[in-house]
Order: structure tokens, then sequence, then C-alpha cells
């Protein structure tokens, strides 16, 4: 991984910081997030338990909300998500 955010990860319409929550809580933090976007909004979270890659990855299949990048770097995950 490089030190540098992705391309497009600060041009989020909203953010949700969930570094130190424990699994189910940063994927609960976003679901709630989203519920209150529009379609085609980007949705940046930041978590720091190293389950949440999974957990995202499963709930972009099953939502069909999409998981338009994510990246780890030193233990922080960061995703972006598109909503449906």
């Amino acid at each position: 991984m490089t030190d540098q955010p992705f391309p497009g990860a600060d041009e989020c319409d909203q953010k949700v910081d969930a570094r130190d929550l424990r699994c189910p809580l940063p994927l609960l933090r976003a679901k709630q997030a989203l519920r209150n976007m529009e379609s085609g909004q980007r949705l940046k979270v930041v978590a720091t338990d190293s389950g949440s890659v999974r957990d995202f990855q499963s709930f972009s299949r099953i939502s069909g909300n999409r998981l338009d990048h994510w990246q780890e770097q030193a233990g922080v995950y960061t995703y972006v998500l598109v909503k449906s």
C-alpha cells in the first residue's frame, strides 16, 4: 500500500469515522448513513476492525450498494461505498 489516499477518497458526500468500534458497529454506522443518502452519492468509512473487510464486501454484494474501493494502511481500513 502507498501512503497516499486513493483517488476520490476525499470526494465523498458523507463520512463515517468508525475507528475503535468492533464488528458489527462499523457496518451498522455505514448502513445508517446510507439510509439518508441519495442514489449515486458516495460514503467514506474509516475503521480499525480487521473483520470489517469481510463485512463490507458481503454487505456490498447483498445490498447492491457498490464497494467502489477499499484499502488498508497501518491497521486503518478505508472504504468508499456508492449508494444504489
